[in-house]
């Protein structure tokens, strides 16, 4: 069996954002509160995190989560990456070095926003990161196979993940045929729902459902939906019924 955590289904701001009065930010349904986007997969006995926002440790608290095999990084961006460091208390509990998967790029990144793990003699109490580059070609970890989905978010090249009849693709705002292709058969699909209004680097709704439709999962989940998304309660109604808005916490699986 699969088991699927969405840790943060918000954007780089999360809900509520700071300073904002309106009704989504107000809002009193846990809905419709949402940090910033990440998950965690369980399957076979591997258990994987994709992505590392800022609000990692506040997630993995949440979720009681005291284990992680591997982390896999879709981009750079901070909302995506600045918790990394908070992987620490797991890695002190492993004992050995946390394995990362990205892009030659987003290494380097880390390499430079988290330059103290790699000190040839570092801090006694610094995480320590195995760092494994990410091409087109599928990788395990743990025996569990991996297909980096390529797609772009406006210019910037990024990477979804698909795991079995699972895939996560989040600040996606194209994927080409080539990559569509690699998403037949899937049982669920998470994928990135910014708001209702167009946007230049991120689906919209309408661009996610149309997304969905050419995909045809059994099931899909929408993440990284900002407060101009609307109210849980309200944006549910108006869904296809194997589309669900993803909220933090949100639980399903898949029987393998």
């Amino acid at each position: 069996m699969m088991k699927i955590t969405l840790l943060g289904t918000g954007t780089s701001q999360g809900v509520p954002v700071v300073g904002c009065n309106c009704e989504v930010c107000r809002s009193a349904d846990p809905r419709d509160k949402r940090l910033r986007t990440s998950a965690y997969v369980e399957v076979d006995g591997v258990r994987l995190l994709i992505d590392a926002g800022p609000d990692l440790r506040q997630q993995l608290l949440r979720e009681n989560i005291t284990k992680v095999d591997a982390i896999l990084v879709t981009h750079e961006h901070k909302d995506h990456l600045a918790g990394l460091d908070d992987i620490r208390p797991v890695y002190f509990r492993q004992q050995k070095p946390m394995d990362v998967y990205a892009m030659q790029r987003v290494l380097n990144v880390i390499r430079k926003d988290f330059d103290y793990a790699f000190k040839e003699h570092p801090y006694p109490g610094a995480p320590a990161f195995q760092l494994h580059p990410v091409r087109h070609d599928k990788f395990s970890v743990g025996g569990v196979e991996i297909q980096p989905i390529q797609v772009r978010h406006l210019t910037l090249p990024i990477l979804g993940y698909r795991i079995g009849p699972f895939a996560y693709i989040t600040d996606a705002s194209f994927v080409a045929e080539s990559e569509i292709a690699r998403l037949q058969g899937l049982e669920v699909l998470v994928v990135n729902a910014l708001h209702h209004d167009k946007h230049y680097s991120h689906f919209n709704l309408e661009q996610a459902l149309q997304f969905v439709e050419t995909v045809k999962p059994q099931r899909a989940y929408l993440t990284h939906s900002s407060h101009h998304m609307g109210l849980y309660a309200d944006v549910a109604k108006t869904l296809p019924p194997n589309v669900t808005l993803g909220y933090d916490g949100l639980q399903t699986t898949i029987d393998k």
